[in-house]
């Protein structure tokens, strides 16, 4: 049988689904990542977001999207919805889109399997228990999940009730699949959780993510190890002499920090002051000097006055984040943050993220200005017509800038190659490989 998984939302979503389908792929069925559905399939699994008013909508027309080819009689025969939509709202979803014949929440991987693994005809209890991930994103890297579920509690954010609690892996476990695929051909490990940070805890009974990013640059072989989703509030200080110690740990950071005014940040419930944040953003580029920030923030929040804004444009223009992203406030149901309404409109919180972004568009330029005539290393991600695409240690796939490799030599994605820039932009850089430059 031929099963087309579609993945909505995070990389957390797409570890799921590549486990999903290696245990599919165990048990004799056929499966392939298409996004847009455009290849008929027997199965259509679309593993949802429930995270923010946006995701959900993508997700919701997804469905009606999938249902209206089924109703329409042709391909495919079962339609089944999973993830976090379904843990959120089942109950509705069950009543409006009749077409779907199965749903599954985020604790029910087990049923989702056994269920799609019988109408393949085939035993469950026959398929391997470690079935090997299928990967979705090109070989070269791949993202490594370390935990499941969140213990913060943050006022706006439904995921710990999507996701449950904190559940770290097992050490040992983490560093043998990071073996196998690094082995497998994979270059680059992303460490991802919903908070990275606050591995170990409820295993181990202390922060251990230090030790984890240790093992995993002497031991798993990988080229380069990313860390992802850092939470800034009891910051593990420890963790920036095991980076500074390893080359392969690239000098990048992931640091949600969602806003700088106290007041904002204690309705937000992050744990964190301003005063707080500063101090860890001043230790991390000391003790980090080259170490590339990455930070998203929310505007509109229910109590983000106009004084509280200004305060953040202020700290934008002088924390000179490397990367950052912007998200408007979008009310859930459910979270503590409801109760204060939601008195900023969509058109003030729009107006808002716009400012923040033309700000962080001209440090982004001078930043990537400071590169030109520099020689950097470039992972090649793909080739183009007449160029190739790459990215920096400073840089993680999906999300951040790009290299533009300008070279008629023969390179493979996950070739990592020296290149001089000559030219840059506010979100790209371009140049040519050093060798030939020297030819």
């Amino acid at each position: 049988m031929r099963v087309n998984i579609i993945t909505m939302g995070c990389s957390k979503n797409k570890v799921d689904s590549e486990n999903i389908a290696g245990h599919l792929e165990s048990a004799g069925m056929k499966v392939r990542f298409d996004y847009y559905g455009r290849q008929l399939s027997d199965i259509i699994v679309v593993n949802t977001c429930g995270f923010i008013g946006d995701a959900k909508e993508e997700s919701v027309n997804t469905i009606l999207e999938q249902a209206g080819i089924k109703e329409r009689g042709r391909r495919p025969r079962v339609l089944v919805v999973v993830g976090c939509l379904v843990e959120r709202y089942r109950r509705e979803l069950k009543k409006e889109i009749p077409a779907v014949d199965a749903w599954f929440g985020t604790n029910e991987w087990d049923k989702l399997i056994k269920y799609l693994v019988s109408l393949a005809g085939k035993d469950s209890k026959k398929i391997p228990f470690a079935a090997k991930r299928k990967m979705s994103s090109p070989r070269h890297y791949a993202y490594l999940k370390i935990a499941e579920g969140c213990d913060r509690h943050c006022s706006y954010c439904a995921i710990p009730k999507i996701r449950h609690r904190h559940i770290s892996r097992p050490m040992e476990e983490i560093v043998e699949e990071a073996r196998g695929m690094v082995a497998s051909g994979v270059k680059e490990l992303i460490v991802i959780a919903q908070d990275t940070t606050y591995y170990g805890i409820d295993r181990y009974g202390k922060r251990m993510i230090a030790e984890l990013m240790d093992r995993l640059a002497t031991e798993s072989g990988a080229q380069w190890i990313r860390l992802h989703y850092t939470y800034p509030a009891d910051f593990p200080m420890e963790l920036l002499d095991v980076m500074r110690r390893h080359a392969n740990i690239c000098r990048y950071i992931d640091i949600p920090l969602q806003h700088i005014s106290t007041p904002v940040l204690q309705s937000m419930q992050r744990h964190i002051d301003k005063d707080h944040t500063l101090r860890l953003i001043r230790e991390i580029r000391r003790k980090l000097p080259e170490v590339c920030l990455r930070t998203t923030l929310i505007v509109g929040y229910p109590n983000e006055s106009q004084e509280a804004f200004g305060e953040l444009k202020d700290f934008v223009r002088e924390a000179k984040f490397d990367r950052l992203g912007v998200f408007a406030y979008s009310p859930e149901e459910g979270t503590p943050a409801m109760a204060l309404g939601d008195p900023v409109s969509d058109d003030e919180k729009q107006h808002r993220r716009d400012e923040i972004m033309e700000i962080q568009e001209e440090i982004a330029l001078e930043k990537n200005q400071q590169l030109l005539g520099k020689e950097v290393e470039v992972m090649i991600d793909g080739v183009a017509e007449d160029f190739y695409a790459g990215r920096t240690q400073w840089d993680s796939p999906e999300v951040d800038n790009e290299v533009i490799v300008f070279s008629d030599h023969d390179y493979r994605p996950g070739d990592v190659v020296k290149v001089r820039i000559n030219e840059a932009w506010e979100h790209d850089v371009s140049g040519t490989p050093v060798d030939e430059n020297n030819e």
